[in-house]
């Protein structure tokens, strides 16, 4: 398996407490994927035993395509550091090795890092334009996901926490997104973007 360089595949210095989604553009032999499907989710079990994980996801280009697009995001970048340089990952590193051929690694900040396409970095340079969709799609799929989850979030407290409705605005506001963030972040999001992912990129 390659070893990434972020300075080599185009990341940037990550600002200081920013939350940190790293995409992965992996090339799998289409003999292995058993193997490949079992290796990636050990590691999504790993990463979810460590400080300041959010979540993870991987997809095909396409039904039988060799490339897979992995995704997984950090709170903060020194945990980020501390989870890629940590002895458990490159132990599950080299388990992959033979199984996957690494492509490309790049670093984002920011909800848009969920919706971003990794492209191939083997393509033209017009070809591999990285693919972001419009403003519209992605405040649409946050929608989708917040929305049943926000109210599920306002019946279940205001049915069952006696006294809900007479907790100050502010307050219940403060709850509620105390409660509501972690479970969007770690999630509903990541669960949503891959869930409408051809839609999200359909040009």
């Amino acid at each position: 398996m390659a070893h990434h360089d972020q300075a080599a595949n185009g990341s940037v210095p990550i600002p200081a407490g920013q939350p940190v989604t790293v995409s992965i553009h992996r090339i799998v032999n289409p003999d292995h994927v058993p193997e490949v499907t079992r290796w990636v989710q050990s590691g999504v079990n790993l990463a979810n035993r460590w400080d300041g994980f959010l979540g993870s996801g991987w997809i095909r280009a396409a039904e039988g395509s060799r490339d897979w697009h992995m995704l997984y995001r950090f709170a903060d970048a020194d945990r980020l550091a501390a989870w890629e340089q940590s002895a458990e990952r490159r132990d599950w590193l080299a388990q992959g090795t033979g199984l996957v051929e690494e492509l490309r690694y790049q670093q984002r900040t920011g909800i848009e890092g969920w919706f971003e396409d990794p492209t191939r970095t083997d393509e033209p340079a017009d070809v591999a334009a990285v693919v972001v969709p419009p403003r519209w799609k992605q405040a649409t799929s946050i929608w989708l996901g917040f929305f049943p989850v926000n109210l599920l979030f306002t019946a279940l407290f205001t049915y069952l926490v006696p006294g809900w409705d007479d907790v100050a605005l502010v307050l219940k506001v403060l709850i509620s997104t105390l409660i509501l963030t972690p479970i969007m972040a770690y999630w509903v999001l990541p669960w949503v973007t891959r869930s409408l992912h051809g839609w999200l990129h359909r040009p």
